[in-house]
């Protein structure tokens, strides 16, 4: 809880101001959650804050909430390819991703549980939360952003998948909370890494070896019948 604290603190989450008349703030809860490995062996135990989105009203603290989620089709078709390149495949992580995202809203929450502060003050977010309505759009604006700005293009077919070509190769980026990022542009991809970590709290997580349920080996590949067939899909 702690660390979860500093991390809304580090990044300016909020402004502590006296509660606006006529104003209901939204609450919020502490949500724990034991991480694990891919082999069930424990990563670490994480706090997470969560506002009580339910509780905001369309058209007074949220608009839109829309935001891409990746196709499992993208998602298998980019692993496949890597792997019949023979392209190595890194996993990015982000760490409390959704606190990148700037509201455009005003919304109003109670202070955390077990967060002193004085009586009648309540908390402004600035930045976007897990549990809020918009928080899913506001952080894909902020990354695609971000990624777009590097050079990288969306996809026609899969707005989370976001390409970058040169004359060094391609680089293939897919954005599915956590990122994972191919190609045969080793400069270039250790320049989007640094850019990355440079706007977010990022880890790079090395090797791909889990991914939404997916495992993946680096030393088998698929058959050189099966290449065009799913390179012409990209």
């Amino acid at each position: 809880m702690a660390e979860e604290i500093a991390a809304l603190e580090h990044t300016g989450t909020w402004d502590l101001v006296p509660l606006p008349p006529h104003v209901t703030p939204i609450t919020c809860k502490w949500v724990y959650k034991v991480k694990t490995h891919s082999d069930g062996s424990l990563e670490r135990y994480k706090a997470r804050l969560v506002p009580r989105g339910f509780q905001q009203e369309q058209g007074h603290d949220y608009e839109e909430t829309f935001a891409p989620v990746a196709h499992m089709t993208t998602i298998q078709t980019l692993l496949a390819v890597a792997s019949v390149r023979q392209w190595s495949i890194s996993q990015l992580d982000v760490k409390n991703a959704f606190l990148n995202g700037e509201l455009r809203e005003e919304v109003y929450m109670q202070p955390p549980p077990g967060y002193s502060v004085l009586d009648g003050m309540v908390c402004r977010l600035r930045c976007s939360l897990y549990g809020l309505k918009q928080a899913p759009r506001a952080w894909f604006e902020h990354f695609s952003s971000v990624v777009i700005d590097a050079g990288f293009k969306p996809s026609d077919h899969d707005p989370t998948l976001f390409v970058h070509t040169s004359p060094h190769g391609r680089t293939l980026l897919l954005y599915v909370y956590d990122m994972i990022i191919t190609g045969d542009d080793s400069q270039y991809i250790a320049f989007v890494k640094q850019r990355l970590n440079e706007t977010s709290l990022m880890s790079d997580l090395g090797h791909l070896r889990y991914f939404l349920g997916l495992e993946t080996n680096p030393d088998r590949g698929l058959q050189n019948k099966q290449t065009h067939t799913i390179d012409s899909t990209i």
